[in-house]
């Protein structure tokens, strides 16, 4: 075999193996849409191969984790308002809008900010323990699967289950809990391979971490509460501790679904129901009447909102 031909069978397999781990990585998560977004009854469930999953337990936080690679679920796409979130409480856990004083709730937009300002969404398999203190941050964890703020170009879907490379962390300070929030980037973005660490985000991506920290500062001001603070002065901490952030929230949930953590107490009731975790209580077949009770797709278009919520909030004491 000649030295051409050698360099040819190589690169061909080569591609191959490109070819095989790209598409183990392709997404076969789907979405199940429920009503009409922007309604109390609007529900957004995730599939898998065409069946629903749990978005909390069964969706897997590793897409490959020898690159480490993550999942991360999209809740709240960039510029938009509405306060899609993955609900806890509902068996299998789909996205739903918050809702505050029986209304649905809605990011003001504080200027020069429009909506979020990345896909933001959640790590599935992750929880912040509320009965666990942070020995840096001094806070409780905020009963949260782990929030993401994934900061590439394409502008997700509610639902979407995308492939995410971590950055950095920053740790939010939400009315006396701890909130932190993780910097990721979709693996097939653009910059992706130039984005490493979280100081790859100030070169290449300049005033994205400054205005992160503004807007989570500032979002709740519009709705009369105070300004949030950070631990850290606001410092995002870099890769290596937010993959330790990761694991001590993973950690937390497998506490959580092997009922070591209590799912219920007398201030949360969380739904552990999953179809993939054999030492969970909470595991159930499809033949389970709360998993054959799932509606099916009922999509329909968005209800209309009150025009008063693309009002832009100049706030004159921000501190940056």
């Amino acid at each position: 075999m000649t030295g051409g031909s050698i360099a040819v069978r190589r690169l061909s397999q080569q591609v191959r193996l490109l070819s095989s781990s790209r598409s183990s990585m392709v997404s076969t998560f789907g979405t199940r849409l429920i009503g009409a977004p922007n309604t109390l009854e609007h529900r957004v469930f995730i599939e898998h191969n065409g069946s629903v999953v749990s978005s909390f337990h069964d969706v897997p936080l590793f897409a490959d984790q020898s690159n480490g690679i993550l999942n991360m679920i999209v809740e709240v796409p960039r510029w938009t308002n509405a306060k899609m979130e993955i609900s806890k409480e509902e068996p299998f856990n789909p996205i739903k809008q918050d809702i505050k004083k029986g209304r649905l709730r809605f990011v003001r937009n504080c200027f020069p900010h429009h909506g979020y300002i990345w896909n933001y969404g959640a790590f599935p398999q992750t929880w912040e323990d509320p009965a666990a203190l942070h020995p840096e941050t001094k806070a409780k964890g905020d009963n949260d699967p782990l929030d993401v703020c994934e900061i590439g170009e394409q502008v997700g879907y509610v639902g979407q289950v995308k492939q995410v490379k971590v950055l950095g962390i920053m740790a939010l300070l939400d009315e006396g809990e701890t909130d932190w929030k993780v910097i990721v980037v979709d693996v097939h973005d653009p910059l992706a391979s130039k984005l490493n660490d979280i100081e790859d985000v100030e070169r290449h991506l300049p005033g994205l971490i400054r205005a992160t920290n503004e807007w989570f500062r500032i979002y709740k001001i519009p709705d009369g509460k105070g300004e949030n603070a950070f631990a850290f002065s606001g410092e995002a901490k870099n890769k290596k501790y937010a993959t330790e952030i990761i694991h001590e929230c993973n950690e937390a949930w497998r506490r959580l679904i092997s009922g070591e953590s209590p799912a219920k107490t007398p201030t949360y009731d969380l739904s552990v129901r999953n179809l993939t975790n054999p030492n969970s209580p909470g595991l159930v077949t499809r033949n389970d009447p709360t998993y054959a009770n799932i509606p099916p797709d009922s999509r329909q278009p968005p209800a209309l909102i009150d025009p008063s919520i693309s009002k832009w909030f100049y706030i004159s004491s921000v501190q940056v």
